[in-house]
């Protein structure tokens, strides 16, 4: 039976109850209170109507995090119970218990996790709702009872930190809580509250969260010792990148126990990072792969070919394309490439290729233009991904049906393009009119000198001599 050790004062509020910030931030929160001396305690609101507070609750906060992955090359699997929540709330039930929380003196910090939709604007919410459909226009009505309640103090505001995985995300948390402001005609001593007494961060996050470890639930609970229905399983890595004054710093001691959180007055740097080397290496070697004949992230960074195909994309033509110090992209690439070896997670290829279009577009098409303008050539691996995620959505590989996830309109395009192609002037035409797709790619790739040669190129090659013989020529 879990039972806890310590309690601590509530000096946060979570808004989110879900697997990532449980493995991330409380986490976190849990090493700083018994290795830091933080001393502060999180009250966990639950953001939608069903959710998991009460499940939390009957476990009085307490939960166990299983840490699965590579550390100092090593794989390496470990557990703590996490005792940094001290209760959760659910508003829909609860509403004057989760607004007595913005009464709370020593409350210091809002943290968050609501999907990428959850920073939205609700044009329905009211002040006197109980509770607001959405996230900001809930922490709208809980800041306006604070600063109520507080006449307006400034030493009353609040560090506001969100986790969405959205660009600027404090700033549009606040830009949609300013609005509600105006729309609720609050007056003006609120609005200079929000904007002088708190501080919104954006924040970028990054550790992979699979969650309830439900297929080795039994073997877990024998090694406890105890039942956990809270569980969460994450892998070893972390970085938590805080944009915002430097005296956060003081607030928030993650520097005491090594925990690898960035303070910085600059977030665009370290977002432009992991979207190009993490999220674009996924994305480059997806179709790729899959063509290669692999099923998993793992297998293809261990295979030999696939293995070198990756490195190579990543470290000469990616890497010299971000503008930051190459030695910390350098030890960047080196732990994600370790990340992609983790042989605690299976993480399939077929799962990342959803929506393939629009994520090499955002992932990977800033880093082929930046080598282009850096080089006065074109980045191969880049471009044979381009050209295998062509491939791709032909819809079968080997003579094997795939069934492939995108947006219906580009599905339909595809389809009728290798419908209609019949030799290799209908693989010119297949490439010239998806790289034309201005939708998709935000301008005509077909504009690029010698790109639209060179993807045909690669197509044909794959169709006539098969990935593994194309490869060979690339690398």
């Amino acid at each position: 039976m879990l039972r806890r050790q310590a309690r601590y004062t509530e000096r946060i509020i979570q808004f989110g109850e879900g697997n990532f910030l449980r493995a991330f931030a409380d986490w976190m929160i849990d090493k700083m209170n018994k290795e830091a001396d933080f001393d502060s305690s999180v009250v966990v609101v639950q953001p939608i109507e069903r959710g998991l507070v009460d499940k939390l609750n009957e476990q009085d906060g307490l939960y166990t995090v299983y840490l699965n992955g590579i550390k100092d090359g090593q794989p390496v699997s470990e557990h703590r119970v996490v005792e940094s929540i001290s209760r959760g709330i659910n508003p829909y039930t609860e509403h004057h218990k989760y607004l007595e929380v913005s009464e709370n003196p020593e409350l210091r910090f809002v943290l968050s996790n609501t999907t990428e939709a959850g920073i939205a604007f609700n044009e329905n919410d009211k002040l006197d709702d109980k509770p607001q459909s959405s996230y900001p226009g809930k922490l709208t009505a809980f800041l306006y009872n604070r600063y109520v309640k507080f006449n307006g103090d400034d030493k009353k505001g609040l560090i506001i930190i969100p986790c969405e995985l959205i660009n600027r995300n404090g700033e549009k948390l606040k830009e949609i809580i300013l609005r509600y402001a105006k729309i609720w005609n609050l007056d003006e001593g609120f609005i200079r509250w929000i904007n002088e007494a708190n501080t919104f961060c954006n924040s970028l996050v990054d550790r992979i969260v699979p969650g309830y470890p439900k297929d080795k639930i039994d073997e877990i609970t024998k090694e406890l010792g105890y039942e956990d229905k809270m569980v969460v399983e994450g892998e070893q890595f972390h970085l938590w990148v805080i944009e915002g004054p430097e005296w956060i710093k003081k607030e928030f001691p993650s520097e005491k126990c090594g925990l690898n959180v960035i303070f910085t007055d600059d977030l665009q740097p370290y977002r432009t990072r992991k979207v190009r080397i993490l999220n674009g290496a996924h994305t480059c070697m997806v179709p790729v792969s899959l063509l290669y004949g692999l099923e998993t992230v793992k297998e293809t960074v261990e295979d030999e070919v696939m293995g070198r195909f990756v490195e190579e994309a990543i470290y000469n033509e990616i890497i010299p394309t971000i503008n930051m110090p190459k030695d910390e992209l350098e030890y960047f690439g080196k732990a994600v490439l370790e990340r992609f070896k983790n042989p605690y997670i299976k993480h399939f290829l077929m799962s990342i290729s959803l929506n393939s279009n629009s994520k090499y577009e955002t992932r990977v098409l800033p880093s082929l233009l930046k080598y282009i303008e850096l080089n006065n050539k074109l980045p191969q691996k880049l471009v044979l991904s381009l050209a295998a995620m062509i491939r791709l959505f032909k819809g079968e590989i080997n003579g094997k049906e795939i069934k492939l996830m995108d947006n219906p309109e580009i599905l339909d395009m595809y389809n009728e393009l290798w419908k209609n192609c019949k030799d290799e002037d209908g693989l010119k035409d297949i490439v010239t009119r998806v790289l034309s797709e201005e939708k998709i790619w935000k301008m005509n790739l077909n504009d690029i000198e010698g790109l639209t040669e060179q993807v045909t190129y690669y197509l044909s090659r794959i169709e006539k001599i098969g990935m593994d013989k194309v490869l060979d020529e690339v690398i």
